[in-house]
């Protein structure tokens, strides 16, 4: 007996450093997922103001955001008080992707735009990292407070009293999380969610698949509690649903179709969780979605946008 447990010990002795050698590894490679992840890869802007079709007056801004990191984005004025339009780009796409819609948008209803660098997104990062949209609410927070810094020429508002926003994916998420959060008096008017993922976590899994091809329930617990480690607990799950509920604003699109892929599904209940009083129009078997309108033909690209367009005009000029 003295004998099995002296080789149990030897045994547990020379598997203990093994294990630990284990668990380290798998630790530091759950490490290095969530890492990459939340750095999204960074390409060349795909056109930028000066290289437009018509070269456009929009500008080049910065302001701070609220952790005191800085944010930046383009802005294209409008009329002096009229409403202004936020477009948030997607994860791993940047402001280009949206410069034409802005542009759009602009020209057809004179309204302020600005397009900001989502975290972590955009040539040279400003701030390096994305949070797959924990902090993300509180930079369109930021974003919109900037609006309401501008002047026009004559020293008056440049930003009248309603503010829209529109998000794709993350976005989208980004959206709906200053929506829910903002102050009364602080709230957009009209708000177009594309392709909304359920959360945070269903967002960095779906990046972590793609990146590693992992599919496992393992692996997405993994990286669920990676997530947590790396942002030594500045990461939120809120769900989508739960925001949406919390929503006060008149106005609000949802978009969605077969080419959301794994957000349609999560989008189109996202609809039902607004409350009853809000004004939701859902459309979810669109041909294309803000994920792809970026690289889309002419025709299809161009009813995106004029959807875009006209629920923005419609709902931002309403007497409420």
């Amino acid at each position: 007996m003295l004998r099995r447990r002296r080789a149990g010990r030897k045994l547990l002795g020379a598997l203990l450093p093994i294990a630990a050698l284990l668990v380290l590894g798998l630790c530091g490679w759950v490490w290095w997922v969530v890492s990459a992840a939340a750095h999204p890869p960074q390409h060349p802007y795909l056109v930028t103001p000066d290289k437009y079709f018509v070269p456009i007056k929009a500008t080049d801004e910065r302001w701070p955001n609220e952790d005191g990191t800085e944010a930046r984005g383009w802005l294209l004025r409008g009329a002096e008080g009229a409403p202004a339009v936020v477009l948030l780009h997607g994860y791993g796409a940047d402001r280009s992707w949206l410069l034409n819609l802005g542009v759009k948008i602009n020209e057809a209803t004179n309204y302020t735009v600005l397009w900001p660098d989502l975290r972590g997104h955009g040539e040279q990062a400003l701030v390096g990292s994305t949070t797959f949209g924990t902090r993300e609410g509180a930079d369109v927070r930021a974003a919109v407070a900037f609006l309401r810094t501008l002047k026009s020429p004559q020293g008056r508002a440049l930003v009248g009293p309603r503010v829209g926003l529109y998000g794709v994916e993350l976005g989208a998420y980004a959206a709906l999380l200053y929506s829910a959060e903002a102050a009364p008096d602080a709230r957009p008017q009209a708000l177009v969610l594309d392709s909304v993922p359920a959360d945070p976590d269903t967002l960095l899994y779906a990046v972590v698949q793609e990146r590693t091809g992992l599919t496992s329930p393992l692996a997405h617990a993994l990286t669920r509690y990676g997530a947590r480690c790396y942002f030594l607990g500045r990461y939120e799950n809120r769900a989508a649903c739960t925001l949406a509920s919390s929503f006060s604003g008149p106005h609000v699109l949802v978009l969605t179709g077969p080419d959301a892929g794994y957000l349609r599904d999560s989008t189109v209940k996202l609809a039902d969780c607004f409350p009853i009083e809000a004004d939701v129009e859902l459309i979810s078997d669109l041909p294309l979605t803000g994920r792809n309108a970026a690289a889309a033909p002419g025709e299809k690209g161009e009813a995106y946008d004029r959807r875009v367009i006209d629920f923005f005009d419609r709902a931002l000029r309403a007497e409420r």
